[in-house]
């Protein structure tokens, strides 16, 4: 049996990161007993455009602050150091990295609801654990469905929190002029704005 401690990694573009990623991460760590939380922003996500073309080195940044003061969470440019492109590949590296982990890793049920189209899923599970958060409007029994579908122990579905808030939400905000504070950290709305990202002048 393997008793190493298991570490999570959470990817994603987090352009911008925002409470609810924070929340999930929190809420996995104690409900699996993580050791800690890996943010691994994605260098040029696979699945979807990066809105308003926010380089990874920001998108990196602004994830820092968002972590910063939790002990449990850290971030890893391994993505964007090293060109990858993939999830499988950002979990060989992280692998290699912390071979005194297991490794978790954190989607939304968003995710779970496509991963068959994703780069090789099957060696994802070889890898890793996968633990699911349901995301709010998604059919928590279609999810929970899905997840056994890949196998009994390799996918959970985790009752996490589950807030209405995303990433597209804030940048239409910023966008119309409307306030994102209690949405994201104080830190990254103040680097949001000294930058000038997502259109603001």
């Amino acid at each position: 049996m393997d008793e190493r401690p298991s570490l999570g990694i959470i990817g994603g573009s987090f352009n911008p990161p925002h409470i609810g990623h924070l929340a999930i991460a929190s809420d996995v760590a104690t409900m699996l007993d993580l050791a800690g939380v890996v943010f691994a922003p994605a260098a040029a996500p696979v699945h979807k455009d990066v809105d308003y073309d926010v380089p990874a080195a920001a998108r990196l940044e602004m994830t820092r602050l968002a972590v910063a003061g939790d002990e449990r969470f850290s971030v890893s440019g391994v993505e964007s150091d090293l060109g990858l492109r993939y999830t499988l590949d950002m979990i060989v590296e992280l692998r290699q990295r912390h071979p005194e982990h297991k490794l978790v890793f954190i989607m939304g049920s968003d995710s779970l609801l496509q991963f068959e189209t994703w780069h090789q899923p099957s060696a994802i599970l070889a890898l890793c654990r996968v633990a699911v958060a349901p995301r709010p409007g998604d059919d928590l029994r279609l999810v929970e469905e899905r997840a056994r579908e890949w196998g009994r122990g390799f996918v959970v579905v985790l009752p996490t929190a589950t807030l209405d808030v995303s990433s597209s939400m804030i940048r239409d905000r910023l966008r119309i002029g409307l306030p994102i504070r209690y949405l994201v950290p104080d830190a990254v709305e103040r680097y949001i704005r000294a930058e000038r990202l997502y259109g603001l002048s």
